[in-house]
């Protein structure tokens, strides 16, 4: 494993549009060998926040440095080298394969000593994301869940240190959104450095190092899954009451909204009285 080295480093970061301000002064810092998972209600920021990180949304204030260096001092084929984005929307509406949307992934090491790895990357990359079957068809006739799979396929095939992930199991089922995550911690562990936008918050408490909590374009808490996942804090910034306990046997967080639970408790079977 790689020694840990600040992959990523932003500061400040605020982004405006139409004269409406998205993002507010928001600082992050991700290290390689981590996963750090942004996680807010729907407009919170998450995903402009991401997109500023991958420099596909113009900031208004702030600075982001990519392994040390200015992000804007990067030219558009060294930042492709250097980190592989996953956006929300995949849409592929012209007739590729599933092997062709994944061979584009590589396109950054052309003519490069590292183009020789093509066929082994796109290869292993199918067989991770478990598409295999379905690799020579036209990528329109797939399902949302395996064109999702096909794009993190080719985000895996272009190999670069530093993954951006905007919603990877927005559009997949139980076993595939484990599959995505258990493949971003298997990068981490390698020394990548994986931001990840999640919906899901036992997704992140279960799978990222840290947490950084959005909130009407502010980042209102960073930590550790059980420092940022507290009652108060979930509850307010949801506007949604939860309870949050500890998995008995794994001692993993686990958030659950307080009516489902309550629905939960009256479908269990009473102890029987003495």
């Amino acid at each position: 494993m790689r020694e840990a080295s600040v992959a990523l480093d932003a500061r400040g970061v605020s982004v405006e549009i139409d004269g409406r301000q998205i993002l507010a002064d928001a600082s992050i810092r991700v290290f390689s060998g981590e996963i750090v998972a942004l996680i807010g209600p729907n407009g919170a920021g998450k995903s402009t926040l991401l997109a500023a990180l991958t420099g596909d949304q113009t900031r208004s204030r702030g600075t982001i440095e990519i392994a040390g260096r200015p992000l804007d001092d990067w030219k558009l084929k060294e930042l492709s080298q250097q980190r592989a984005v996953l956006l929300q929307e995949n849409g592929v509406f012209f007739p590729f394969t599933v092997e062709q949307v994944v061979e584009m992934g590589r396109a950054p090491w052309q003519r490069t000593p590292l183009d020789h790895d093509d066929e082994e990357a796109v290869d292993e990359a199918i067989r991770l994301t478990d598409i295999e079957r379905f690799r020579h068809r036209q990528v329109p006739s797939l399902s949302g869940g395996e064109r999702a799979r096909s794009a993190f396929a080719r985000v895996l095939a272009q190999r670069t240190g530093i993954l951006l992930l905007d919603e990877p199991t927005a559009a997949l089922d139980l076993r595939h959104q484990e599959d995505v995550l258990r493949l971003a911690r298997e990068r981490a562990q390698t020394g990548d450095a994986v931001i990840v936008v999640l919906h899901d918050l036992n997704l992140a408490a279960a799978y990222a190092d840290r947490i950084a909590l959005l909130s009407s374009g502010r980042i209102v808490a960073q930590g550790s899954p059980r420092e940022v996942l507290t009652v108060e804090r979930i509850s307010d910034v949801y506007a949604q009451p939860v309870e949050v306990i500890t998995h008995p046997e794994t001692g993993a967080t686990i958030i659950l909204p307080v009516r489902a639970t309550a629905r939960f408790r009256t479908a269990l079977p009473r102890k029987a009285s003495s």
